[in-house]
């Protein structure tokens, strides 16, 4: 990721007094098709990593569907040119929530997403 990105991660990391959690371009995520569109407000959250995949869930609007098709899995790679508002918080680690509008910010943990 481009370097402006990287440090924007680790200000978000460092802000909140925690360690960077690694997440790769070629990693997997979950995204609804309101967060590709730009419905606002974004959230997201975090889930234990495992080989491929980053843990991350990311959609937009207030409302979450527990419809099965409601995620799309997508790259981290291309959140740049999809959804770009999400990359700061990509290196926050597993428990890890996010929601912002591009102006309001609140990030918070959710020790339940730990939970196996």
């Amino acid at each position: 990721m481009k370097q402006e990105i990287r440090q924007s991660q680790k200000v978000t990391c460092n802000n909140l007094g925690v360690e960077i959690c690694e997440a790769f371009a070629g990693d997997k995520l979950g995204i609804s098709q309101s967060a590709l569109e730009g419905l606002m407000p974004l959230n997201g959250l975090r889930h234990p990593t495992a080989f491929g995949v980053s843990g991350w869930y990311i959609w937009g609007g207030e409302v979450l569907s527990d419809s099965p098709d409601f995620f799309k899995p997508i790259h981290l790679a291309h959140l740049e040119n999809s959804c770009r508002l999400s990359l700061k918080y990509l290196l926050l680690p597993p428990g890890w929530r996010f929601l912002t509008d591009g102006t309001y910010e609140d990030m918070w943990f959710d020790p339940a997403l730990l939970e196996v």
